[in-house]
């Protein structure tokens, strides 16, 4: 039976449910109970519209102070950061640098741009619908100029190159963005540019497109699209606050423990008889898809592969690069 706010949390820590492991949500909601009923006790004549309006200043206080668990974010600013369109978020500017040779999906999309205006705009998929071998051939040589490639191994294991499109994942990725982002679209076995795209891309270059794919990729992607993970977790809901948290600290460990902090619910989503923890299997997924299949993905981070199978738990910690302080410039006061 779940507990009630003012019974013992389930923990042993000793504290009130309503003090402890209960949500972050629910915990405001208690106070707020908590703060009406003392209101009540003080003003026992308070009319209702005098109540309301007391209220409303508490809520209106209360959402605007900075939240410890939130990292200092008041629940207006955490709000935003998870619910705003792209366009309209606040405290932080999304620029597009001047130079994205650096990273992988700008310079995927270039190639396939390009491969296109060679032929009218349009070029022809494999029998599968997938990009045409010459193409994939491009991409996995470009491996070189990318930060990444100081990792690089197998091709066979690798995400920035392959044999074909269903074994190249960043590139896979990239395709999958453009389309979303309106940019490609396929119709009978062809590839084709949209038109304000082609006259966009012929008038403007490449740099056009990323903040679109950019969005593209926090607002409509699925996350989990490229792994087999069984837990229903959306990480990508949180995106801005892990940029935020990682351009402080670049710890992957410590960025793990601010997310459950702030998010203590996601853990909800794992089972705890699984052989791995709730938390370690949370921390397996931001590695997997905030870290490698976005980050690393654009250009933004490296991250050596080999922590994640060490014997010895060491710190995982990602390089930023360049193209990362130059598109995130965030403000909080």
């Amino acid at each position: 039976m779940k507990p009630g706010r003012n019974d013992p949390c389930p923990c042993g820590s000793g504290k009130k449910y309503k003090r402890c492991c209960i949500s972050t949500a629910a915990k405001q909601h208690a106070e707020v109970f908590d703060e009406v009923e003392a209101m009540i006790g003080m003003n026992p004549d308070l009319t209702l519209d005098e109540l309301n309006t007391a209220l409303q200043h508490r809520m209106q206080e209360r959402n605007n102070r900075p939240n410890r668990e939130f990292c200092g974010l008041s629940p207006t600013q955490m709000a935003n950061w998870l619910y705003a369109p792209f366009h309209d978020l606040q405290w932080v500017t999304v620029s597009t640098p001047d130079d994205l040779s650096s990273s992988p999906v700008m310079r995927y999309l270039a190639l396939i741009l390009d491969e296109a205006m060679q032929n009218e705009g349009t070029f022809k998929a494999t029998s599968k619908g997938n990009l045409p071998a010459k193409l994939v051939k491009q991409a996995s040589e470009l491996l070189p100029e990318f930060a990444v490639s100081q990792f690089s191994g197998n091709i066979s294991i690798s995400e920035f190159a392959g044999s074909n499109e269903d074994k190249f994942n960043a590139l896979h990725y990239t395709r999958v963005l453009a389309e979303i982002a309106g940019i490609i679209y396929r119709r009978s076995g062809q590839f084709r540019v949209k038109k304000a795209a082609h006259k966009q891309y012929q008038a403007l270059g490449i740099n056009v497109f990323f903040k679109p794919m950019l969005e593209a990729a926090v607002s409509k992607y699925n996350w989990g699209y490229l792994d087999s993970f069984e837990q229903d977790v959306d990480v990508r809901t949180f995106w801005l606050f892990m940029v935020w948290r990682l351009q402080c600290h670049s710890s992957v460990d410590r960025l793990t423990d601010e997310v459950i902090t702030a998010f203590p619910d996601l853990l909800l989503a794992f089972s705890t008889e699984d052989y791995v923890s709730p938390e370690k299997n949370l921390n397996t997924l931001i590695e997997t898809r905030f870290i490698g299949r976005f980050l690393q993905f654009w250009g933004f981070v490296t991250m050596d592969p080999r922590i994640f199978f060490a014997q010895e738990r060491k710190p995982r910690n990602v390089q930023i690069q360049p193209l990362f302080t130059k598109t995130f410039h965030i403000t909080i006061k």
